[in-house]
């Protein structure tokens, strides 16, 4: 079913490319294809930024390639070997690229639990420790872990996504305190719901989770813990990646950055 935003209101974001320089860096963008990697790599290549936009589906990739005068890449992250062949000359790098199981622990298939960390977590230790070289050559590295609202609390039925992401917190915080002297910031960005296919794809699972249709899990599970009832927009989360990129953010790191609606403040 379409995601609603409360009372039919949708965010328009207007950005000002113009305010944030990122002509010569060269950014890899991870699950780039949709949603908030396909927003990111737009809003980066806005900025100046030559934009690898890295999915699974080489026909997305190169879409959103095209689009914004980037280089598609088509890699499946869950081979960790071919994350060691990549061009390691990365100046910012989004690891943004998941998926999602839903099912209860004694009922989660122990597969899709190493899948979804090995994508959502190993393959982002493999991204960083490919680029963090070349970042502590040239004195400038922006690492944004795209985590989520699940990586500083948990809800039932995600126990791999849930530790993926709260283990990406803390290789996000280690890269910030080994590349502090290198001038490489790293830094996670923790959503609510965002307004993409991933969404879509939880609600069925979340209603048969917890006995409800598609509207209650919308209205009564996503929504239920945010003050601000609505959906975030792919383009909000970007920006905040862009001003972590920018000169603006040269002083945060280490930091875990809610776009929760309020979801926190409970």
């Amino acid at each position: 079913m379409p995601l609603p935003a409360a009372g039919g209101y949708r965010v328009r974001m207007e950005t000002n490319s113009g305010a944030l320089d990122l002509q010569g860096r060269r950014a890899l963008v991870t699950g780039a294809g949709a949603g908030i990697g396909k927003a990111t790599a737009i809003r980066l290549a806005a900025a100046g930024a030559h934009v690898t936009v890295l999915d699974l589906n080489v026909d997305t990739a190169t879409q959103v390639a095209d689009e914004i005068g980037g280089a598609p890449m088509s890699c499946d992250l869950s081979d960790l070997d071919s994350i060691d062949r990549l061009d390691p000359r990365i100046d910012i790098l989004v690891n943004n690229a998941g998926l999602q199981v839903v099912a209860p622990i004694h009922e989660f298939p122990v597969d899709k639990f190493h899948l979804i960390l090995t994508v959502m977590l190993e393959a982002p230790f493999r991204l960083v420790r490919r680029a963090l070289p070349h970042m502590y050559e040239n004195k400038f590295g922006r690492v944004v872990n795209i985590s989520s609202i699940h990586g500083l609390r948990a809800s039932p039925f995600k126990s791999a996504y849930v530790t993926a992401k709260h283990g990406l917190e803390g290789l996000s915080k280690v890269t910030a305190l080994e590349g502090a002297e290198h001038g490489v910031t790293s830094n996670c960005i923790n959503p609510a719901y965002v307004r993409t296919a991933l969404v879509e794809g939880q609600i069925a699972d979340q209603a048969k989770a917890n006995n409800l249709d598609a509207e209650q899990v919308v209205s009564q599970v996503m929504l239920q813990r945010a003050a601000i009832k609505r959906l975030i927009e792919p383009e909000e989360v970007a920006e905040l990646v862009a001003y972590l990129c920018g000169p603006a953010g040269t002083f945060i790191t280490g930091a875990s950055l809610p776009i929760d609606g309020g979801w926190t403040a409970h």
